[in-house]
């Protein structure tokens, strides 16, 4: 009651005071129009928020996140600049809030976290100004309208798990300042933009798992040199991996490069750059995590996900140029072919799937040199030969590697030699041994040729040398008939 007295204020900020009860009417309708923080975040309140007859002189911060308020938006607060009302129990009045039918000064507007179950509007020619959407884990439904692509200033925009549907809009490729594209659990359908590479120059989080979308990765994707997070999982894409995304230099370097991805909202009075990339959802290590934290603790995360599609080809031997690379998982697809020679280059690897492909050859002793790694699955593959020894490699569990039938060595059975398992070094005594005996045959065979035809060839063409040759042959005949003629007589006259 206190402050319905206070008629001045222009910051008001009771969060995590663990106030339980509804607000007043009065309270709003006290608020003066020089307001511009009202911060009441973090608290159990609950009920209905009234429509106050308020307006603002100046540009206006409102956060009532995470409490427990339901029913209706209201109008009201279409006039602020920084709205929060997620992590409550909103559930109606969605398209009367985002069609006011004038033009609104939204900047960041922030739903997520509710109970709307409405249609998506199709009124976003309204919000000239907005950055900031966020409406994820809600139940809003239908198709992205192409007024959504008036939002020319967006930067970040979170819809993810709703129940949308349909195929994406052209009118996408005006976000031109779009860093973070979060669409994932959906029911989204059709091809990703062919050009979609082209045009979003700033996009570094792309986030559209578990949808329909389908077709071919489209090349233009090697374009997106900033992108760092990149999760296509559980669609249908298909065709091959593009062998220019050693383009993505976002993913080569080792450093954050999301450190400059705020929105500077400090002359609204706000009190830190507001971050564009928190709390993107991602699955790592074989969970579903959010990363919190801000850019600082996101920054720092380079994945690809491209699991559970029709991906089908090589791995491409330029994934291993992405050496800033975190997580690659390309399980699920139809890869084939063998695990790329230079593997061993993404020293910052700490989680690899490729499981249930149909890859062949040999693990890349490189592999074990990768001394972050901490998980690893090759299992049900074509895989064959010895398994690297290293510390690194031999520390999984056996599992990591099952049904590949020709794989041996620790943690696997011992290699047998009569099964083909032979070590690196017995292979090259064989294959010295091989080449010394073919070149031995090649030699006598030669020596035979060249020996017989170089005597007898020569008989054969000269004539005069072939009746020496005889002469000569018959003297020595008839010289060793003398000699053991006369040694034969000499002998019976001794006796």
């Amino acid at each position: 009651m206190w402050l319905i007295t206070q008629k001045n204020l222009t910051y008001i900020d009771i969060s995590n005071t663990g106030i339980s009860s509804m607000i007043p009417n009065s309270f709003f309708n006290s608020l003066s129009p020089k307001l511009e923080n009202l911060i009441m975040s973090q608290n159990m309140m609950y009920g209905l928020l009234p429509n106050a007859s308020i307006t603002f002189d100046s540009t206006v911060i409102v956060d009532l996140s995470s409490n427990n308020f339901v029913g209706t938006i209201p109008p009201f607060l279409n006039f602020v600049n920084v709205l929060h009302l997620n992590n409550n129990h909103f559930s109606q009045g969605l398209v009367s809030f985002l069609c006011p039918q004038a033009k609104m000064p939204l900047i960041v507007l922030d739903l997520s976290n509710n109970s709307f179950s409405e249609k998506l509007p199709d009124c976003w020619g309204y919000f000239d100004n907005l950055s900031i959407l966020r409406l994820k884990n809600n139940k809003i439904w239908g198709n992205l309208p192409n007024s959504i692509g008036s939002l020319n200033k967006l930067s970040l925009l979170q819809l993810s798990n709703n129940n949308l549907s349909g195929e994406l809009p052209m009118s996408l490729l005006n976000w031109r300042s779009l860093i973070s594209l979060d669409l994932a659990y959906n029911s989204l359908s059709g091809y990703i933009p062919y050009a979609v590479g082209n045009y979003l120059k700033n996009l570094s989080i792309m986030t559209l798992q578990y949808n329909n979308f389908s077709g071919a990765l489209p090349l233009s994707v090697c374009h997106l040199t900033r992108l760092q997070i990149l999760d296509l999982s559980n669609n249908r894409i298909s065709g091959t991996i593009p062998r220019c995304i050693y383009n993505l230099q976002g993913m080569v370097n080792t450093t954050n490069v999301l450190q400059y991805a705020s929105l500077d909202l400090t002359y609204l009075e706000y009190s830190i750059p507001y971050d564009l990339t928190d709390n993107p959802s991602i699955m790592w290590k074989r969970k579903e995590q959010n990363f919190g934290g801000g850019h600082d603790s996101v920054g720092l995360v380079k994945a690809i996900d491209l699991s559970s599609n029709l991906l089908e080809g090589h791995m491409p031997d330029e994934i291993s140029s992405l050496i800033g690379l975190v997580s690659i998982n390309l399980s699920r697809n139809q890869l084939s072919g063998v695990i790329p020679s230079r593997i061993g280059q993404l020293t910052s690897l700490e989680s690899l799937d490729l499981s249930h492909n149909e890859l062949s050859g040999e693990i890349p002793t490189s592999l074990a040199k990768i001394s972050t790694l901490e998980v690893l699955d090759l299992s049900y593959n074509n895989l064959s030969g010895m398994i690297p020894d290293g510390t690194q490699l031999q520390s999984f569990d056996t599992s990591s590697y099952a049904g590949n039938l020709g794989l041996c060595g620790a943690p696997l059975p011992k290699c047998h030699e009569d099964e083909g398992a032979i070590t690196p070094k017995n292979i090259d005594k064989e294959q010295r041994s091989d080449n010394f005996k073919l070149g031995l045959y090649i030699s006598v065979v030669l020596g035979f040729i060249f020996g017989f035809w170089g005597v007898c060839g020569t008989l054969v063409v000269k004539t005069s040398w072939r009746h020496a040759f005889f002469r000569f042959y018959d003297n020595i005949k008839d010289r060793i008939y003398v000699m053991v003629v006369v040694n034969i007589a000499r002998v019976c006259r001794r006796t």
